[in-house]
């Protein structure tokens, strides 16, 4: 079983083929095919290989398959017996990629 550690968003996320992932928000369409060329490692039954940083010619490549928001995240702000209150709803927008090949050098 192949996979690999890309980096993006500045997050980073273990992947392999046909695996689907919520990544911070990308631009493209549903449909759009997309590349990573940030691969901390890539690793097989076996071996690994380990980036410095990152590995050369390796690539993990993607189907964006929807761009969305997700759920409310409430922020509540309290100061107790100062009559403060503040209350605020956030969606951080996202993208969903399934991953289909793992191309190592």
């Amino acid at each position: 079983m192949t996979f690999a550690v890309i980096k993006t968003g500045g997050k980073q996320y273990i992947v392999s083929p046909n695996d689907t992932i919520k990544i911070e928000k990308l631009t493209g369409e549903a449909g759009n095919k997309i590349s990573f060329s940030d691969v901390l490692l890539v690793g097989d039954e076996g071996s690994c290989t380990v980036g410095t940083p990152t590995v050369a010619k390796a690539a993990v490549e993607g189907e964006i398959m929807r761009q969305a928001r997700d759920k409310k995240k409430i922020v509540f702000k309290y100061h107790s017996k100062t009559r403060y209150r503040k209350l605020k709803g956030h969606r951080q927008p996202f993208t969903e990629v399934k991953i289909t090949n793992i191309k190592s050098a």
